[in-house]
């Protein structure tokens, strides 16, 4: 089931870590959706239209994403296609705990469509900016970027990217399930004739790589050009995982004059300074790394605490 839309609306920024101001009852809401609430990739492809990329985007994010039920969307602007996974589940749990209601909300765009024209940086919440970097909407600590606007959607004019929210698993019954296997008979034909077409689009692919080994004088063998794309997913894999440390530190829970003061990263070593901690009342601090499965080398200096961890 999918929710409908219509474009009439307010337009509310949806951000785990900023307040929602609530209008009057049933006031329409068109939702844009933090870059903390989906993963995006910027590329291009051996295909010219966004069907056929749809075919394509599960095997791009496939060994990139955290375990979870994730949905697809893709969209091309000039010469490249922007990707993107997102959790339904997630988005509709922060929506309810927000306090909006469903049936107001008429459109749901990616802060990604909406912003990939902007020069300034935006205070998204108390301990985040986004701004755009060769195209991407990021997100990025407060304390890295020296001068940040408040986000106002005010005059701000939405472009027709948008997403729909599955509300429910695929719970498919008998009779639904006659339908649809109907119906999917009825495509093997469609889809038939686009496999034979995307099946040549493959050779030609082949002969095009073939080509580029030639001209731009690749090494020799796959296994050679695999060990060096390993080298460089290792680093991608890398900075995913410092990206995923960043917000456990950013969205951990801190009490009274506790704050963090510092955050360094040299030689794959990751540390985090938080000030007002002195050894004994660390405890509430250290769990939540616990929780998270952390490994980590506390020490304390006066009254603060530093936690290092490797990458």
């Amino acid at each position: 089931m999918f929710m409908k839309f219509k474009q009439s609306a307010t337009v509310v920024f949806l951000d785990p870590q900023r307040s929602i101001e609530l209008g009057e009852k049933g006031e329409k809401i068109r939702l844009i959706l933090s870059p903390s609430l989906y993963w995006v990739k910027k590329t291009k492809l051996p295909v010219k239209s966004v069907r056929e990329a749809r075919t394509l985007l599960e095997s791009f994010f496939e060994d990139s994403l955290p375990k979870g039920a994730y949905s697809y969307e893709v969209y091309k602007k000039e010469d490249d296609f922007f990707l993107f996974a997102y959790e339904d589940k997630k988005i509709l749990e922060l929506i309810a705990q927000k306090g909006l209601s469903l049936s107001n909300i008429s459109s749901i765009h990616f802060a990604q469509s909406e912003f990939d024209a902007s020069e300034d940086a935006f205070t998204v919440n108390e301990s985040e900016v986004m701004y755009v970097k060769d195209g991407v909407v990021l997100l990025t600590p407060s304390s890295w970027v020296q001068e940040a606007k408040e986000l106002d959607l005010k005059d701000i004019k939405l472009s027709k990217h948008r997403i729909r929210l599955q509300q429910f698993g695929h719970i498919v019954d008998k009779k639904s399930l006659y339908t649809i296997a109907f119906i999917a008979l009825a495509f093997i034909f469609v889809l038939g004739g686009e496999l034979f077409i995307t099946a040549s689009k493959i050779a030609k692919t082949e002969k095009a790589k073939d080509a580029l080994f030639s001209k731009y004088k690749l090494q020799s063998t796959m296994f050679q050009n695999r060990s060096t794309q390993s080298k460089y997913s290792k680093m991608y894999k890398r900075g995913e995982k410092l990206r995923l440390i960043i917000s456990y530190f950013l969205n951990m829970k801190l009490q009274g004059e506790q704050k963090i003061s510092l955050i360094e990263y040299r030689n794959r070593l990751f540390s985090v300074t938080i000030s007002g901690v002195s050894e004994g009342n660390e405890r509430k601090i250290l769990a939540q790394l616990d929780n998270k499965k952390v490994k980590y080398t506390p020490s304390f200096n006066k009254e603060s605490m530093k936690v290092e961890i490797k990458i």
